[in-house]
């Protein structure tokens, strides 16, 4: 590490005023503070509150709650290839080619987003002359993990880029942005591109081989959504009689809940989502009252439902929607985002509540869009800032209310 340290200092020089190279000085210095921790500190006077958390360490610490989801997502990728192929019946079985086959799909993924949206950062931070931030470093792992493993890496490239300058950079940059930029790079690629990004054959990577007979590439969601539309037979049923090369199971409630699952990347198991959430509660970088209310109101609208159930996925017990799609990934790592959610204490929790009131919402009454949650976080990011609003304004009626008495 010296003699990067080195290296760096002898190069400054020509970075800083003065210098050939000093209109390039932020790139420089992106990659300085990145990998070593900066020499300058805050000029300003007055009073400052001071800890041991600045953006690089909360960065960093939502990158660590993603890995587990990342790491199954990835054995999960080579699991869902082999299983369509052919290749094995068992979770654990072929555990080296499950995890090379999933290498090779997702890390070219992560690697396009981070570059893309890093080449973007640095041309906004060089033309605007500011200091390159830390924040893309959970937005470029968290495209990766929304999307499908056989999502055209050209396709990433772009909806990162679409992202990075019409969710981020037109607000301001770094702590502006209104929508959470993850989400809008889905959107984007779900209404610019449907085919490549939803049915039922984009969840499984095939490569040259033909699934094998019997084999089904249809998401729980879209299971659902069969059943109530057929009247057949009841939701939960069609999920634990769902024939694939498994047989029948692949859906009941254990198994989503897991995550041995089609889906994108890293949305498919609510339980490693709620690792994430625990590191991210447990460090405080996450505000658990819109993650307890965003589940809270997911499983509220679904017993409304059922209360008022005129088809089967109507019917469908609630607490199926948390495992079902990417609910529970989407308000423990979108809705929590501090920057575009809501701030106040007491909206948090109805940001969360209508997060999860909305994601029900949208899954059963309009199957056009059988992911809610994407639309659902990016509905309520443009209402937070109103959500704040009215709790401000509603504490300082209660407050003149006692002064006046």
């Amino acid at each position: 590490m010296k003699f990067l340290r080195d290296l760096l200092d002898k190069q400054k020089p020509l970075f800083e005023k003065g210098g050939k190279l000093e209109s390039l000085y932020y790139a420089f210095e992106a990659g300085e503070t990145f990998m070593f921790s900066p020499k300058h500190t805050t000029g300003i006077k007055g009073a400052q509150v001071k800890d041991a958390i600045d953006l690089k360490r909360m960065m960093i610490t939502v990158v660590i709650a993603m890995i587990p989801c990342l790491l199954f997502g990835i054995y999960n990728t080579g699991h869902q290839h082999l299983l369509a192929t052919g290749g094995t019946a068992g979770l654990w079985e072929n555990f080296g080619d499950k995890t090379w086959i999933g290498v090779m799909l997702v890390l070219p993924i992560v690697l396009v987003a981070y570059t893309a949206g890093g080449i973007v950062e640095a041309i906004f931070a060089v033309v605007r002359k500011h200091p390159i931030n830390e924040g893309f470093l959970v937005t470029g792992m968290l495209i990766p993990l929304v999307v499908p493993a056989t999502t055209p890496l050209w396709q990433v490239a772009l909806a990162t880029v679409f992202a990075v300058v019409i969710a981020k950079e037109v607000f301001g940059g770094t702590g502006m942005n209104v929508l959470n930029v993850a989400m809008t790079a889905r959107a984007f690629l779900y209404f610019a591109y449907p085919a490549q990004i939803s049915g039922d054959q984009v969840w499984t990577y095939l490569g040259d081989k033909m699934p094998v007979d019997g084999f089904s590439g249809a998401t729980a969601l879209s299971v659902v959504y069969n059943a109530g539309v057929e009247g057949t037979q009841s939701a939960v049923d069609a999920l634990a009689g769902h024939n694939t090369v498994l047989g029948s199971g692949l859906y009941e409630f254990a198994n989503l809940f897991i995550g041995w699952i089609p889906g994108s990347i890293g949305e498919t198991s609510t339980l490693m989502a709620l690792v994430g959430a625990l590191i991210l509660i447990g460090t405080g970088v996450a505000s658990w009252k819109i993650i307890v209310s965003g589940f809270a109101g997911a499983y509220i609208m679904g017993f409304v439902m059922n209360l008022f159930a005129v088809n089967e996925y109507m019917a469908l017990p609630p607490q199926y929607h948390w495992v079902m799609g990417g609910l529970a990934f989407g308000i423990v790592f979108m809705a929590t985002d501090p920057v575009s959610a809501a701030q106040t204490e007491t909206g948090k929790w109805i940001y969360g509540l209508l997060i999860g009131f909305l994601t029900v919402i949208i899954r059963v009454t309009n199957p056009a869009y059988p992911e809610g949650i994407m639309l659902a976080v990016l509905f309520m990011n443009v209402f937070a800032p109103l959500i704040d609003y009215y709790v401000v304004k509603a504490n300082k009626t209660r407050r003149l209310q006692r002064a006046t008495v």
